[in-house]
């Protein structure tokens, strides 16, 4: 083979190496944050607002998967039969490499529900 050839193949290689490279996964590795929502009184209800989904019944601690040192504004809503509804909002940093050290770092976001008034 000609070195025009060889140079031809080599940049194929390099190119087809790059094309690999990013399908297979280039991207930044996931990260993880953490809260623990807990409620007075314990027993509520608490759902992403963002898609509907059920996260547990206080006390619970959630973890957020996603790219790396990313934040995501999370808003819940608690809900407790014989208590007023309540929204709360707040800000996961997905910084920790392991589910577990999220866990052992997560945020605390404690909420207070109001009785309903019996008329």
């Amino acid at each position: 083979m000609t070195s025009a050839g060889n140079s031809v193949m080599r940049w194929i290689l390099v190119g087809t190496a790059g094309v690999i490279l990013l399908l297979t996964g280039c991207s930044s590795p996931a990260k993880y944050g953490s809260a623990k929502i807990s409620s007075s009184p314990d027993g509520a209800e608490v759902v992403n607002l963002k898609d509907d989904t059920h996260l547990g019944v206080t006390p619970v601690q959630v973890v957020f998967v996603g790219e790396a040192d990313t934040a995501e504004f999370v808003t819940v809503q608690l809900r407790k039969p014989g208590y007023i509804e309540r929204i709360a909002s707040f800000w996961i940093n997905r910084r920790h490499s392991t589910q577990l050290e999220a866990e052992d770092n997560a945020i605390d976001i404690s909420i207070d529900l109001e009785k309903k008034s019996s008329n």
